[in-house]
């Protein structure tokens, strides 16, 4: 890289932060730089340091209980170097916005939902620029447009709360791109998003940073994604970078075993597997805190977790074996959506709309499709969450729908759900032991709390959890564990039925991973039959047997897992598969060789 394409330059920086536990170094002596017109990609699981390494550039870092104790931050600002470490608060104000812009995670947080999505751009274009509001408000709407936002004058004086999770998106695109910045921060602006709209907003970002003659920061724990936008790569694990080069070269030849292990736990397209790769089958950590390597080999660890198509193929004839668990036959689940002058409805919102498959025992069925397709209501309603239009769902060959209130929860034993935000699905002033414990009181559950403590023991070690957890409350965990300690729940009250909902959609991929191999493993334990709900086609392919494309309500498409993908049967089911990001090392020669910097 010459010194006339440099950018930014980075260089030993360290980032830490005081806590009640002691020092944490979330940014070690870290060093790396951003040529113009380039995309780097960051990558690592949480807590790794990448999300610290970007608010460090912006100088974001809350004081206290973080600060930036070293090295140096060197942005190339038309020919001068500007350490941004030791810049004023009035020069990090003209720099963040204007030259450096971030679009963060979570855009609802992130967007203020008492004023318009048109305000909140119109206001950060006339900070940096002298203009006046209706040059502001104009420019904000050609912003709206150029990122494809639908009617970009309704979303002008559209509230957050209006808009879906990828408009929001875009609201955020827009405004980090309002003042043509010099370098643009992306911090995982695609997770938990539909991977066609992933898709979309992958080439809008690409799309506009050509436009612009913009450089990207782009942060994520999904090198799959990586592999569709970046130039360079750099692995961050534990506030170190471990590893990091072009592309190409960390997907063909990876060289730490932690870039294996990221590389492996994606579920393969092209593969069936008994159980997915984690990080600690390439490497673990001795006692004295240092890397050992375990495996070396991304290709030959895959292989020997491989199932046969013959293999997958007897599993589905046992299963149609036995008679079937769940029957839905003509679903319906319907909302009111408008109303005339005198109350009555006129139009309906049809969430899932004639629906009709059955589930066999020990199966696990995958519910694929995009929001709103009608997949989380359909699993709702099957649990009586959601109030049923019309139609039958019969569990063990009885009727479920018109069940009275004291024979449902009896039946609520064996239906059980794990939802998507683990988070908001446990109380935060209760322990992790009660909060385990609680439905287990609710039915009756043993004779005692004696004897549902000791329960709760063996459930916390069945998801790898420890016995002392019990006392601890659930900000004290990380997202991996929330979502076991929301499965040890599930499980407490030994069902036999689980409706997954989008369970691992928001975990790192090495986290979704663990979550994936322990429902398989509990499945083959206990024999539960599942109903698996994700917006991500390549999760649901490796979870399921056999599979359903839901849109707009109805079923697109059903069948054996693989055969979906081998051989898509409509043209929504062939989008969904082609904007998953695929990550194959001869894709990315074709793009490095034809000089296609980040793009799609």
């Amino acid at each position: 890289m010459s010194r006339e394409d440099l950018l930014l330059e980075v260089k030993n920086l360290q980032t830490h932060f005081k806590t009640e536990e002691g020092l944490v170094k979330a940014v070690d002596d870290v060093s790396f730089n951003l040529a113009k017109r380039e995309t780097v990609g960051i990558v690592g699981e949480s807590g790794s340091g990448k999300s610290v390494t970007s608010l460090s550039v912006m100088r974001l870092i809350p004081n206290p209980p973080g600060k930036i104790v070293g090295g140096e931050i060197n942005f190339f600002d038309k020919g001068k170097k500007v350490n941004l470490v030791n810049a004023s608060e009035a020069e990090m104000r003209y720099y963040r916005g204007n030259e450096i812009s971030m679009i963060f995670q979570e855009p609802m947080t992130s967007l203020n939902p008492v004023f318009t999505c048109g305000n909140q751009v119109t206001e950060a274009i006339r900070l940096h620029q002298q203009v006046s509001a209706q040059e502001a408000k104009d420019r904000t709407i050609e912003l709206f447009d150029k990122v494809q936002l639908p009617t970009p004058e309704r979303i002008f004086s559209a509230y957050p709360h209006q808009l879906s999770g990828g408009q929001k998106q875009r609201v955020m695109i827009a405004m980090a791109m309002s003042c043509n910045p010099q370098i643009l921060i992306a911090d995982e602006p695609t997770t938990a998003l539909d991977v066609t709209v992933q898709k979309t907003i992958l080439e809008l970002m690409a799309n506009l940073k050509q436009e612009i003659d913009a450089s990207i920061m782009f942060i994520t724990h999904d090198l799959g994604v990586i592999a569709e936008i970046a130039d360079r790569v750099i692995v961050m694990y534990k506030g170190k970078i471990v590893e990091q080069g072009d592309v190409y070269s960390i997907f063909s030849n990876p060289q730490h075993p932690y870039t294996k292990g990221l590389l492996a736990c994606r579920p393969p397209l092209d593969k069936r597997l008994s159980k997915l790769p984690t990080v600690s089958d390439f490497m673990s950590v001795n006692t004295k805190g240092e890397m050992v390597e375990i495996a070396s080999s991304v290709d030959e660890m895959i292989r020997s977790f491989e199932i046969t198509k013959d293999q997958h193929a007897q599993r589905l004839v046992r299963l149609k074996e036995k008679k079937p668990i769940l029957e839905v036959k003509n679903l319906k689940t319907y909302y009111p959506s408008k109303r005339n002058f005198f109350g009555k409805v006129t139009d309906y919102v049809k969430a899932v709309d004639d629906v009709t498959f059955d589930v066999y025992e020990g199966e696990t069925m995958g519910l694929v499709g995009e929001s709103g397709c009608g997949k989380t209501t359909l699993g709702r309603t099957l649990l009586r969450l959601a109030p049923a239009w019309s139609g039958e769902v019969l569990y063990k060959g009885h009727s479920i729908l018109d069940l009275p209130k004291a024979e449902l929860k009896e039946l609520r034993k064996e239906m059980q759900i794990i939802f998507q935000d683990p988070y908001s699905s446990l109380n935060p002033r209760i322990t992790i032991g009660n909060a385990i414990m609680e439905p287990m009181q609710v039915h009756g559950i043993l004779a005692n709390d004696a004897e549902r403590k000791d329960r709760v023991t063996e459930l916390l070690e069945t998801v790898s959890l420890l016995p002392h957890h019990f006392n601890r409350y659930p900000h004290e965990f990380s997202g991996g564990q929330r979502q076991r300690i929301c499965i040890a729940r599930a499980l407490a009250l030994n069902p036999q039925f689980i409706v997954c909902d989008e369970s691992v959609s928001a975990l790192d991929v090495s986290v979704q991973a663990q979550v994936l191999n322990l429902l398989l493993e509990l499945r083959e334990t206990y024999g539960f039959t599942y109903i698996f709900i994700s917006h991500d086609l390549s999760v649901v392919k490796f979870m399921s047997d056999r599979m359903i494309v839901m849109n707009k309500g109805k079923i697109e498409q059903m069948g054996v897992a693989d055969s979906i993908y081998e051989n898509p049967g409509t043209n929504y089911t062939k989008d969904l598969i082609s904007a998953i990001p695929k990550g194959l090392v001869d894709d990315i020669r074709v793009r490095t060789q034809h000089g296609e910097r980040g793009t799609l």
